[in-house]
């Protein structure tokens, strides 16, 4: 499904503006060569305002997106809001609900993405979280593929995924990354309590150093041929089973 016009900004006023008026931009792709005063601005506030994800590329591929006069700057609007992470831990606790936190470690496609979702709401997750650079964008397709459970979830995103793994665990949150490479069956691992549950990407897996950080590596019990799953149904049986054992 491609993108819509209605998910796009062109241009650098228009931009600017948007920014201005508080809305939550997914991507930045600008211009190689492009400078001007307009553009000095654009960088004061990006440098200023909340962190977006920019990608410089030539004209030519600004050209491919759009046939519209897009004075060399292209913006991804993003259909929902991001909450800071320890605003909304700490708005769990004083409801007294466990926290039940879903990290998505790179994970870019974006029907796997949207699958995940649609199984993490299910399930009863309490927020996703993602990086700012290198995930599947709240999109078309992945609002489709989630068949609009993204909209009934809370997000944040964050520059670096370690420091969201720290600060979960000085909130108090067990982290409980699933691996091929795992020591223990998901059934066999104690996952009560406030869990803050990691998945990788197919291509890489979980990032070493939040390996390293985690309080719990755990695996899939896999009883045919078939040596790995998908990640949206390998994420789907971990959610489960964290429900089944008392959530």
């Amino acid at each position: 499904m491609e993108t819509t016009k209605s998910e796009l900004i062109f241009g650098l006023r228009p931009l600017l503006e948007a920014i201005r008026a508080g809305e939550t931009i997914e991507k930045i792709i600008i211009q190689k060569d492009l400078n001007g005063e307009l553009f000095k601005e654009l960088n004061q506030v990006l440098k200023t305002g909340d962190k977006i994800p920019v990608q410089m590329v030539p004209k030519e591929a600004l050209n491919r997106i759009t046939q519209e006069n897009h004075q060399g700057i292209i913006a991804y609007i993003s259909p929902i809001d991001f909450i800071p992470i320890e605003l909304k831990v700490m708005e769990m606790f004083e409801a007294k609900i466990t926290p039940f936190v879903l990290i998505l470690d790179h994970i870019t496609d974006v029907k796997n993405f949207g699958a995940i979702v649609r199984s993490a709401e299910a399930m009863g997750v309490n927020l996703v979280i993602t990086p700012l650079k290198g995930s599947a964008k709240i999109n078309s397709e992945s609002i489709k593929s989630s068949t609009g459970a993204i909209f009934h979830l809370p997000f944040s995103r964050i520059s670096n995924l370690i420091d969201a793994v720290d600060l979960l665990k000085a909130l108090g949150l067990k982290i409980v990354s699933a691996t091929e490479k795992g020591q223990l069956d998901i059934n066999d691992a104690d996952l009560s309590g406030p869990i803050a549950l990691v998945m990788g990407s197919e291509e890489k897996g979980i990032t070493k150093s939040i390996l390293k950080r985690s309080d719990v590596q755990v695996k899939i019990p896999l009883l045919g041929k078939t040596a790995s799953l998908n990640v949206s149904v390998a994420t789907g049986i971990v959610l489960y089973e964290i429900n089944r054992q008392g959530r």
